[in-house]
């Protein structure tokens, strides 16, 4: 049976829909409890179309449901295979996070759990996002906080999306295809040696790298004057299953950023790809030119 609450809040979301409330910004929003009147416990609605971004909601009260849509208008089956990955900030407070689908609310993660900062992921099919303020008497240092991935369950790499399925990523060699592709598609790009392994989990293992060339990357997982101040230097999360071998040969490093930090993609010896790539260059197959001088 429905608690009291519960039959309050979900008659007070099926009325919200109708004066429904737009973010200004696609991909993320910001915003504030105390627009809201004391004595009201209002839902406001929104609503973000952008495969990733950031929502924070200082001095919550009331509740907000967060509808997650991507920058293109997708197909039902398109929307079937989406998900959501959150991940919350360490200092996020003040709310309780549940999936809203019809009026039924689920709890996805309480406010005592976000500080944990663990990604958590949901199908765009189970509902959206529904996040509920605590009541309290001092609201002046509560803040909900958080970032959001969009993922597809199908398609190309997703088996290396650390989110989804954790435990069951695989180390399965790329096929040349894939190797050329992720060149010109990947987060980031680039060539040099593994130096070490640090403390990791059950699942995957932070990589320190140094690298000689860069030929992309994203949100800057790697800095430059690295190893005696010569080339870039950065971390990769490889998954456990795969074998490193520190100040060994020269490998091609591509990859995925995902809040944040860089996951090991493609990652073929340097001397190998070479050889693909200037086949596939004489051929005309290549999806894209890079400077490998």
């Amino acid at each position: 049976m429905l608690q009291p609450w519960a039959v309050h809040w979900i008659a007070a979301v099926l009325l919200c829909r109708a004066v429904a409330q737009y973010s200004s910004d696609q991909c993320s929003w910001r915003g504030s409890g105390l627009s809201h009147e004391s004595h009201r416990r209002d839902v406001e609605q929104v609503y973000l179309r952008c495969s990733q971004g950031s929502l924070e909601w200082l001095y919550p009260t009331g509740a907000i449901i967060v509808n997650l849509r991507p920058n293109t208008e997708p197909s039902s089956r398109h929307m079937a295979g989406l998900h959501v990955c959150i991940k919350p900030h360490t200092y996020s407070q003040g709310s309780h996070l549940y999936l809203e689908n019809n009026g039924d609310l689920t709890m996805l993660l309480a406010e005592q759990e976000q500080a944990q900062s663990t990604v958590h992921c949901f199908s765009l099919a189970e509902g959206a996002l529904f996040v509920e303020a605590v009541p309290q008497e001092d609201i002046s240092r509560r803040i909900t906080a958080f970032q959001y991935e969009l993922v597809p369950s199908q398609g190309p790499g997703v088996h290396m999306y650390p989110y989804l399925h954790p435990g069951l990523v695989t180390c399965k060699p790329c096929s040349d295809e894939e190797v050329l592709m992720a060149v010109c598609s990947s987060d980031f790009a680039g060539s040099g040696i593994f130096r070490g392994v640090a403390s990791g989990t059950n699942h995957h293992s932070p990589v320190v790298v140094s690298l000689s060339r860069l030929f992309r990357q994203k949100s800057r997982v790697f800095a430059w004057g690295g190893a005696r101040g010569r080339g870039w230097a950065g971390r990769i999360n490889v998954p456990a299953q795969c074998s490193v071998h520190p100040g060994g040969d020269e490998y091609l490093f591509t990859g995925s950023v995902h809040f944040g930090k860089a996951w090991l993609g493609c990652a073929p010896r340097y001397k190998d790809f070479l050889k693909l790539y200037v086949r596939a260059q004489k051929a005309g197959t290549n999806p894209c030119e890079i400077d490998t001088d």
